[in-house]
This record gives C-alpha cells, sequence and structure tokens, in this order.
C-alpha cells in the first residue's frame, strides 16, 4: 500500500494502544510518521524500529500533552524532521474516572489539559505546516455520546467538546484545503480497557457486534480519512464502535 507515499504524520500518544496502531497503518501506507510518549521510551522505540523496518522514516519525541510548549515543539520538530506535515492524529489522552464527588481540581484540569486542550494546541502548531490535502484527525471516545456508566462524567465531557473543536476547524481550514475529522472508538483491547477485564462482559453486552475493536480496526478509520478517499469527509464524527451507539 503506497496511498501516503511522500505524506509525513504526527502522532500524539502513539507508543500504545490504538495510538501505535495508527502510527503503524499510516507507515504501511507509505507515510513517514513522527510520535511522541509521555513515559514509555522503551515501547515507543519498539514502534519507532517497526517502521523504519518498513522502509520509512520514524522518530518518537517525549512530550507531555499537558505542556503546550512542549507539544508545540514536538510539532515542529516532526515537520522540521521531514521537511513537511500532512497529517495530524490527537491521540493522547487521559481516562480519568469516578464518582463526580471524587473528581476534584486536579483531575478536571489534567483531563481538560490532555483530552482537550492538547488537541486544539497540537492542532494550531500542525496547520502552520500543512498546505491543501492536510488532514487533522481526532481521537475521541463512545462515551462522549452515550454514558452508561456512572462516573464518566468528567471523561465523556472531555471527549464531547472535541465534536465543536472538529466543526470549528472543518469551516475554517476547509478554504484552505485541510480536512479535519474526529474518529470515536468503542470499546477497544488496550492496556486501558483490556478486552479480558474485570468489565468487559458487560461492556461488549452493550455493543451490537457483541465484541471489543482491536486496534487496528479503529487505524484503519485513521488512514481512509488521512487518505485521497478521504478527501471529501470533513467536519465529521465517526464511530468506529461495534453499534455501541446505534
Amino acid at each position: 500500500m503506497n496511498r501516503l507515499e511522500g505524506k509525513a504524520a504526527l502522532v500524539t500518544g502513539g507508543s500504545r494502544g490504538i495510538g501505535a496502531a495508527v502510527a503503524l497503518r499510516l507507515a504501511e501506507e507509505g507515510a513517514d510518521v513522527a510520535l511522541t510518549y509521555e513515559k514509555d521510551a522503551e515501547r515507543a522505540a519498539e514502534v519507532v524500529e517497526r517502521i523504519k523496518a518498513g522502509g520509512h522514516r520514524a522518530l518518537a519525541m517525549r512530550a507531555d500533552s499537558a505542556v503546550p510548549e512542549a507539544l508545540t515543539a514536538a510539532v515542529d520538530d516532526a515537520a522540521g524532521a521531514f521537511g513537511r506535515l500532512d497529517i495530524l492524529v490527537n491521540n493522547a489522552g487521559v481516562f480519568l474516572v469516578g464518582p463526580l464527588e471524587e473528581m476534584g481540581p486536579a483531575e478536571v484540569d489534567r483531563t481538560l489539559a490532555v483530552n482537550v486542550r492538547a488537541p486544539f494546541v497540537a492542532s494550531r502548531a500542525a496547520v502552520r505546516h500543512m498546505g491543501r490535502g492536510g488532514r487533522v484527525i481526532s481521537i475521541g471516545s463512545n462515551v462522549g455520546d452515550r454514558a452508561v456508566f456512572p462516573g464518566l462524567a468528567l471523561y465523556s465531557m472531555s471527549k464531547t467538546a472535541l465534536v465543536g473543536m472538529t466543526k470549528g476547524l472543518a469551516r475554517e481550514l476547509g478554504p484552505r484545503g485541510i480536512t479535519a475529522n474526529l474518529v470515536h472508538p468503542g470499546p477497544t483491547d488496550t492496556d486501558t480497557n483490556p478486552a479480558d477485564g474485570p468489565n468487559a462482559e458487560a461492556i461488549t453486552g452493550f455493543t451490537a457486534l457483541g465484541r471489543y475493536a482491536e486496534p487496528a480496526e479503529i487505524a484503519a478509520t485513521v488512514a481512509h480519512l488521512a487518505g485521497a478517499d478521504g478527501a471529501y469527509i470533513t467536519g465529521a464524527a465517526l464511530h468506529v464502535d461495534g453499534g455501541f451507539t446505534a
């Protein structure tokens, strides 16, 4: 596959889970890929080596998405390393859940800094490097539309905010030939929410397909949006959730 040949991408939070799957899929499609990570340098390095083994350029940059200066620098460094930036995937996120009374200022600030402010900051930095055909793709969550368990108010709020950001970006960037879209994964087998976890049976029961997704299935939709076949999709929120919100 070479639908993204000659393109350069940045995936925030790309060392594991959905982010790693996205980084690897974009590389399989032909892109050079940079990724950010916060803590796990070893896993980030593994993703980079897999991309390089496929014949494409890759780099990993340590950056806490809660720190705007670090995130902006990572975007600029990725564009500098590749000589361009065509695709931004806002994937980094935090999943802080619990009773409303336990979600204090620290939890609110951290969640909004990483899940809301960071995608805005990264998008603002990235579009400076993008020309026509640029792509801004953010990763939301199925619980932004359907919070079926208690304790999700803060996290759901943060993911719902990305709907408004995506629509606003689509309108502002459309005349420049840049699209902006949002992908809402459903239950996905990751470290954060494993398919064999204690709540997996109940979560699976809310899906129409009766199973968790593999991270690669989310990455496939991101790759579609990133390529030429996704050129007329913008301002959209696509649910890749096995019918969770059906």
